[in-house]
């Protein structure tokens, strides 16, 4: 199975949460990412990267009633990527639509996926870059409009701590002659 093509149990467990969903913007996308996680799908820990009370508020607020029952232990993320996932959240929260928990909570989120090793959507969970975008769009609209160029998400994210150092890596005076250029743009499938 491919990493973006959703299974039965995925279908069923996402099925299941949205019975419960309360209707919030970010539902379907946090459903999407909780039956991954109950899969065994991401990168994400158990807790999302919220922490067990973090997560259990999360998940009052977007499905109440829920009661999970399926637990997978997900692999860890490495605790020397801290200081890396706070800054990730810094730039994320500085571009939040308000200073919700609902969008405060997908900053911690996307942040701790961002220490994954694949595509930012499978870290997370999503079932296609489609359900990124339109995660980060509904959270973070003005750091959305910044990627003008349809750089992929991750690879944009790391780009913009970069540039908010003043490190400017890429050896390329342009992205457009860049020989590396396939690598941050085009599909993710």
């Amino acid at each position: 199975m491919s990493a973006g093509v959703p299974s039965a149990p995925l279908e069923a467990i996402e099925a299941h949460l949205l019975r419960h969903a309360a209707g919030r913007a970010q539902d379907v996308g946090l459903a999407r990412m909780l039956a991954s996680r109950a899969c065994g799908r991401g990168a994400l820990p158990p807790d999302l990267g919220l922490g067990a009370e973090g997560l259990a508020a999360l998940l009052a607020r977007h499905f109440p009633g829920f009661e999970p029952g399926i637990t997978v232990s997900v692999p860890r993320i490495s605790s020397s990527r801290f200081d890396e996932r706070e800054e990730l959240i810094v730039l994320l929260c500085e571009h939040t639509r308000d200073d919700s928990a609902e969008h405060r909570d997908i900053a911690v989120i996307v942040a701790t996926a961002c220490l994954g090793n694949k595509h930012l959507w499978e870290d997370l969970g999503l079932w296609c870059r489609a359900d990124l975008t339109q995660l980060l769009t509904t959270s973070f609209p003005t750091l959305v409009g910044k990627n003008v160029h349809d750089m992929k998400w991750k690879k944009f994210l790391y780009k913009q701590l970069c540039e908010r150092e003043g490190l400017h890596l890429c050896r390329a005076p342009s992205c457009a002659v860049c020989p590396d250029y396939a690598q941050c743009f085009g599909p993710e499938e």
